[in-house]
């Protein structure tokens, strides 16, 4: 069901946002018998994608959130973002 979840979030923030670079890692087996998750993951997102320019931190995660809305809490319960502009990265 991971690489499903993985593949899931993947789609929605390509679609969505269309990053010129993105890694979705699968954080769950480290928050093992967290109980108020509910059999929903972790998971951390690296996105790198031009509609990030001129948006403050909490502007780009509203964005990676907004994308993947529909996906919590019942896939998703938790995401540690890490949004950057392709400038950023130089």
């Amino acid at each position: 069901m991971t690489a499903a979840r993985v593949e899931m979030i993947r789609q929605r923030l390509q679609a969505q946002l269309q990053p010129t670079a993105l890694n979705v890692i699968d954080d769950s087996h480290l928050h093992a018998g967290h109980a108020s998750a509910g059999g929903a993951g972790h998971f951390t997102v690296q996105i790198v994608a031009d509609c990030f320019a001129g948006k403050t931190l909490i502007q780009r995660h509203r964005l990676v959130y907004s994308a993947v809305d529909d996906l919590m809490p019942s896939e998703i319960h938790a995401l540690s973002i890490q949004a950057k502009t392709p400038t950023e990265l130089k």
